[in-house]
């Protein structure tokens, strides 16, 4: 399944916003208009579902309500979260989940439902708060979304939004784990653990997608001739053997792989690990600007088998210069007074006008979205 539109209220940077999404979705803005912040819903709605979330846990970690209602709400500060399910391909809606949240005025002043809906189909199956919910109040402090016994009937929503992966790899976590000390975050968002998600793989399947990665990488990374996983003393490794006129000499493990070559795998891995929604946060990071060029179409070829929905957020002009990209595929967020104006591209007149000029969807997005007296930087410097 994939998320085939989203409808938000009073969420961080949003005051409200309602978008279709596609299978692949690019999701462009200046620096803190809100593309992590978008992200973060469907992060939210899987902390919720997730064994050992919920909505007390999820609001917490993200350091409570206040922290997630956005400031330009006013006279109805509630938050808001819709989203329609489809199938990869069709715009026909299976499934849709609502939720609407506050905060208790007094006591604890927990976070509470003051609604949540799904709809199977066109037919509404759920309505809170409901009678009991009215009896004990204390009932709407959890969602149905995070409880077996009452999910019953829309669990394929509850295992989607469960199954959400989200990567931003950060090389030196992965270079160095044991440098890292503290408690590792939950669902190990910057690979830290990465190398043992790649141990949990079935042998066959390990061979199988580190082939696929490794034909990748010698077209990419220079004199690379081999790429495999190994163990040593219990720990597990990655290991690549370059060319080299000294037999034995060309090895090198992870902690000497470039940062480029460690996002290109995890990146790749990822791609091939499973089916569920993937979120992708600058992917193009240390990435020769060749290789940035050719993503759009290695994301594509690797999500279609699956039929999972990538949804990438991205500043990177080589990345978005693919003429394979359709306009209906970039969100364009604009940070404006009341909250970051969020809008499909293809709605953009201007944006419209200058793709059929033959310009690439980079070159007609980007400039649009650049601060404004960006020019003054420099001067203001002096």
């Amino acid at each position: 399944m994939i998320i085939s539109r989203l409808i938000l209220k009073n969420w961080k940077n949003f005051k409200e916003i309602d978008i279709e999404m596609q299978d692949r979705v690019f999701i462009v803005g200046a620096n803190a208009s809100g593309k992590s912040n978008l992200l973060d819903v469907f992060r939210f709605l899987r902390d919720i579902a997730k064994p050992g979330g919920g909505l007390q846990k999820a609001v917490t970690d993200r350091g409570g309500i206040s922290k997630i209602r956005s400031l330009a709400a006013r006279k109805k500060p509630n938050i808001e979260i819709e989203v329609h399910l489809s199938e990869f391909g069709s715009r026909e809606v299976l499934w849709k989940y609502a939720i609407g949240i506050k905060q208790e005025p007094r006591g604890d002043r927990l976070p509470f439902l003051f609604y949540e809906k799904v709809w199977k189909g066109n037919k509404l199956i759920l309505d809170r708060p409901n009678d009991d919910d009215e009896n004990d109040r204390a009932r709407r402090t959890q969602t149905f979304l995070e409880q077996i016994n009452t999910n019953k009937d829309f669990r394929d929503i509850v295992r989607f939004f469960d199954n959400t992966l989200y990567l931003h790899l950060v090389p030196q976590l992965l270079k160095y784990p044991h440098a890292f000390t503290g408690p590792d975050l939950p669902d190990d968002p910057f690979g830290k653990g990465f190398l043992e998600r790649v141990a949990k793989a079935s042998e066959k399947q390990r061979t199988a997608w580190l082939s696929r990665i490794q034909h990748a990488l010698k077209l990419a990374v220079p004199q690379l001739n081999e790429l495999k996983f190994t163990t040593e003393m219990g720990y597990p490794h990655l290991e690549a053997l370059y060319e080299h006129w000294r037999p034995g000499a060309g090895k090198q493990k992870e902690d000497q792989f470039s940062d480029g070559t460690l996002r290109l795998i995890g990146l790749l891995w990822s791609l091939q690990e499973g089916d569920s929604l993937l979120l992708l946060e600058e992917p193009e990071l240390s990435l020769n600007s060749s290789i940035v060029s050719k993503l759009a179409p290695i994301i594509y070829t690797l999500q279609k088998p699956r039929k999972r929905q990538v949804i990438i957020s991205t500043h990177s002009m080589d990345l978005l210069n693919d003429k394979g990209i359709s306009l209906k595929e970039i969100i364009v967020l604009e940070p404006a007074v009341e909250g970051t104006k969020a809008c499909v591209s293809s709605t953009i007149k201007d944006v419209t006008i200058m793709l059929n000029a033959g310009m690439t969807p980079g070159g007609a997005i980007l400039p649009r979205i650049k601060p404004k007296n960006i020019n003054q930087l420099t001067l203001e410097l002096k």
